[in-house]
């Protein structure tokens, strides 16, 4: 590979890219991880792999949508500020439409229809947090002894592809964040992120009270944004458990439609929040227009889902960058992205069980549980479906948005000729 720089795009170039990005960004955070890892490292060549899994692993230790921070802070580390609104920002709207237009046909004329994932099993209970803790200490750790587990670049992004060295990148290899300005900067955008999701919530609180439906969601989902690590996998375990059983908002399948229409639109798969906060203002709010009352809430879950964001990563990237050149932090962070892609298996496995059986029994073995399917109420077209979706993805190599829209149609198609 050439070792001359691409030129330095202006704001304006940068936002077409980062619209393209959005627009691509079917599925979870793993495919739209690699939408823009291939355009922004290996087409654009803004910033090397090594910057990009530094920014990665961060991300991935943040509550929160992952693949969102992730374009929130390449946005930062580009055009400052401006340019991290504008990624953050942009890698979330067509999301919000689309979700929002899909909640409206939900809730007026029933079901949207059935999108069949390939997940697996068993749903254990060990509260994430304390694995994102025990990981990075295990990093940390390992680092010190002088291991090269945790290495940088160790991972799957050493193989298979062409690298980038940060070299060789538009950014090169020198941190943002020493720069006291950009310090400076950030800090502030981040206060201000901090006040813009927290003003709302406490406006609601006061002027509404805390019986309101609406004061339930702005809490509700600020509360997710602080303790849901792991990225949006993480989030979908917690809000599952909690707006179906304690809120009952709206039960498993509706969460698993909702979790269909996220998979097969643009933007992060967490914007099946808002199609939680839709349904629960549409049912409880007691508005003379329920679809008004739903779509402020929605948007509302939305808001208080995305803004901290902003914050966490204006706050934090700047201090990260500083410590890029650190081994024994970034093992530290590197093993806790590992640990995240143990959890993404674990809630995998939690909707597998949920679509591809009708029963399941909760069973306790000391600290773990987990959900066992009852065999026997097995939904035979749902496994039927992921086992082509399987094949296709694993043998065939199909693209995701090839396989989500064969697998969509699929579905409606069944339910079509009444067999689901």
């Amino acid at each position: 590979m050439s070792g001359r720089r691409p030129d330095y795009p202006t704001l304006g170039e940068a936002t077409r890219v980062w619209l393209r990005i959005a627009l691509l960004s079917f599925g979870g955070p793993a495919g739209q991880i690699a939408v823009m890892h291939r355009i922004l490292v290996e087409e654009r060549r803004w910033l090397g792999d090594g910057r990009f899994l530094h920014a990665l692993n961060f991300c991935m230790l943040l509550p929160g949508p992952e693949a969102q921070q992730l374009a929130t802070y390449v946005g930062w580390l580009m055009h400052g500020a401006r340019g991290g609104l504008v990624a953050g920002i942009l890698f979330v709207v067509p999301g919000v439409g689309a979700i929002m237009a899909l909640s409206w046909l939900y809730v007026l004329f029933g079901e949207v229809g059935i999108v069949s994932g390939a997940f697996v099993a068993i749903f254990l209970g060990v509260p994430f947090p304390i694995i994102i803790l025990a990981a990075g200490v295990i990093g940390y750790l390992s680092a010190r002894a002088g291991s090269r587990a945790f290495a940088p670049g160790g991972g799957h992004g050493a193989r298979g592809g062409a690298h980038v060295a940060d070299a060789e990148a538009l950014l090169g290899e020198e941190s943002l964040g020493v720069l006291p300005a950009a310090r400076r900067a950030a800090l502030h955008a981040g206060l201000i992120a901090l006040v813009l999701w927290l003003l709302p919530v406490g406006l609601l609180v006061l002027v509404a009270g805390p019986e309101s439906v609406f004061t339930t969601i702005a809490t509700f989902f600020s509360r997710m944004a602080v303790v849901t690590f792991g990225g949006a996998y993480a989030v979908l375990a917690y809000v599952a458990q909690q707006a179906v059983e304690t809120y009952g908002w709206l039960d498993p399948g509706e969460m698993l439609d909702g979790l269909g229409m996220a998979e097969t639109t643009p933007g992060p798969l967490i914007m099946v929040l808002q199609f939680v906060g839709f349904l629960a203002a549409f049912r409880e709010a007691g508005w003379a227009s329920p679809l008004l009352a739903g779509t402020i809430g929605g948007l509302l879950a939305t808001w208080v889902t995305f803004a901290p964001c902003f914050a966490w990563i204006f706050l934090g990237a700047p201090h990260i960058e500083r410590l890029r050149g650190n081994p024994t932090l970034t093992a530290a962070l590197t093993a806790v992205s590992a640990a995240v892609v143990g959890v993404i298996l674990n809630l995998a496995i939690w909707f597998a069980i949920h679509v591809l059986f009708r029963e399941v029994v909760r069973v306790e073995v000391g600290p773990l549980a987990f959900d066992l399917p009852r065999l026997a109420t097995l939904d035979a077209w749902a496994a039927v479906l992921s086992v082509l979706a399987l094949f296709a993805v694993f043998r065939l190599r199909l693209g995701i948005v090839t396989v989500i829209g064969g697998a969509a149609a699929l579905g409606v198609l069944l339910r079509a000729v009444g067999v689901t």
